[in-house]
């Protein structure tokens, strides 16, 4: 089951048309925080980023194995997901290889559709000055779906303050 997991996932990234060199809104933000590396989530304090709203929706911006993204914050989704477009990019780039792919599973969206997708291992995720390391992800087979930091990262850290006021996150 699992060679043809990463069969059925190396033929979708093949076929997806979303090459590195081209430029796209959500992955062309600028980082403002420091390089820091914190090793454990919990004792490194707290970790405060900007959030950009547009139409209500918050959105942030995250470094998944290298690549800066940026990701809608929801806190309703059970996941961390990307597209297979996303998928493609750290796949040719060589940070999401073969042993990274993990299964199919399915997954209700918001509208209450089940669809499959592809979990994954995302080697790194980067909030700011936090490094979360193996966090599983969830592939989506649509190239447009949108990015959505869920809850296989928030629920790392021991609290989350949101502040509207002044469209900032603080992890804790």
């Amino acid at each position: 089951m699992k060679y043809f997991c990463v069969v059925a996932l190396i033929i979708l990234l093949d076929a997806c048309e979303h090459p590195e060199h081209k430029r796209y809104e959500r992955n062309q933000g600028y980082n403002k925080t420091s390089e820091q590396q914190g090793e454990d989530v919990s004792s490194s304090g707290s970790t405060q980023i900007e959030m950009e709203v547009e139409s209500g929706v918050r959105y942030v911006w995250i470094e998944v194995n290298g690549l800066r993204l940026r990701f809608i914050f929801d806190t309703g989704a059970s996941s961390l997901c990307i597209s297979e477009a996303e998928a493609t990019v750290l796949y040719r780039q060589g940070t999401l290889r073969d042993e990274d792919i993990l299964n199919i599973e399915y997954f209700q969206d918001a509208t209450g559709r089940v669809s499959e997708g592809m979990k994954i291992n995302l080697r790194e995720v980067k909030i700011a000055d936090v490094v979360l390391e193996n966090v599983e992800a969830l592939v989506v087979g649509n190239r447009n779906a949108p990015l959505l930091l869920g809850q296989t990262v928030l629920e790392r850290f021991g609290s989350i303050a949101i502040d509207n006021n002044n469209n900032t996150i603080t992890f804790q």
